[in-house]
């Protein structure tokens, strides 16, 4: 029988794995391919066809695709494109942000679901190519806060937070870090607190060795990568914006309810 053929995945094709691991392990997105994403996030070599498994994810690729077409990058797995996606960074400044937040639309629009009837030309000053507009302007969970938890432990989760090394475990590290708050009108971040997140499963992760002092970028409760100072920085700048006018969308929606 022949053998599967292993490659070794580029930058960009590991840290895609390392960010959308959690909430395809979770089966929120993505194809069921889990055990997949996690060998080539932890060993950065795969058997799968990795361009196959994240054009998959219909949430992300479109981002990808189009970020990557108008900064003039060939790949949209580059490690340049995908950080840029997942926790911001220069590529974005190099775009042209109203054609990309047009297209975008239109891209993610052209589906007949209801549930994407919210997706119309009011959400354009929201637009950012990143993964925290997908989580707060695509997704209908900022428009259902008034229902109770779930739709802020969702929102939560699925941004991709960031949070301090405190202590390490055998399987877990604690982290200082900053939880989603809502008010009854405006989201906002709470002050730091400690938590306890897994960073490994049966000795293996994709954090090696991480350290009191360090970054780490947290998706769905899982540490999923290292940050260096500027990249947290740029995180946490992004998603303060995206904060900002997703909370300005919520006060005109109110006030056109009145």
């Amino acid at each position: 029988m022949r053998s599967a053929i292993v490659r070794q995945a580029s930058a960009g094709e590991r840290m895609f794995a390392r960010f959308a691991y959690a909430p395809n392990d979770l089966g929120y997105c993505g194809p069921a391919e889990s055990a997949a994403l996690f060998e080539l996030a932890a060993e950065g070599s795969s058997e799968v066809d990795v361009l196959r498994l994240a054009r998959g994810f219909s949430g992300a690729w479109p981002y990808l695709c189009l970020l990557a077409e108008l900064a003039g990058i060939d790949d949209p797995l580059d490690a340049r494109v995908v950080r840029a996606y997942w926790t911001g960074g220069s590529v974005l400044d190099r775009i042209d942000g109203p054609e990309f937040a047009r297209r975008l639309l239109d891209t993610l629009g052209g589906c007949t679901s209801s549930y994407w009837q919210h997706l119309s030309e009011d959400l354009l000053a929201e637009v950012q190519a990143t993964h925290g507009f997908h989580v707060f302007g695509i997704y209908p969970w900022s428009r259902l806060l008034g229902a109770g938890g779930q739709p802020l432990r969702v929102l939560d989760n699925c941004r991709i937070r960031w949070g301090q090394v405190v202590e390490v475990e055998q399987q877990d590290v604690v982290v200082r870090c900053r939880r989603l708050t809502w008010d009854g009108e405006r989201l906002g971040l709470a002050r730091a607190a400690l938590e306890r997140v897994p960073y490994r499963v049966r000795g293996r992760g994709f954090v090696a060795d991480p350290a009191p002092g360090q970054w780490l970028a947290l998706h769905w409760n899982w540490a999923c990568d290292r940050l260096t100072e500027p990249e947290r920085a740029e995180l946490e700048r992004r998603t303060g914006w995206q904060l900002r006018v997703t909370n300005s969308r919520l006060a005109r929606e109110r006030q056109g309810a009145a």
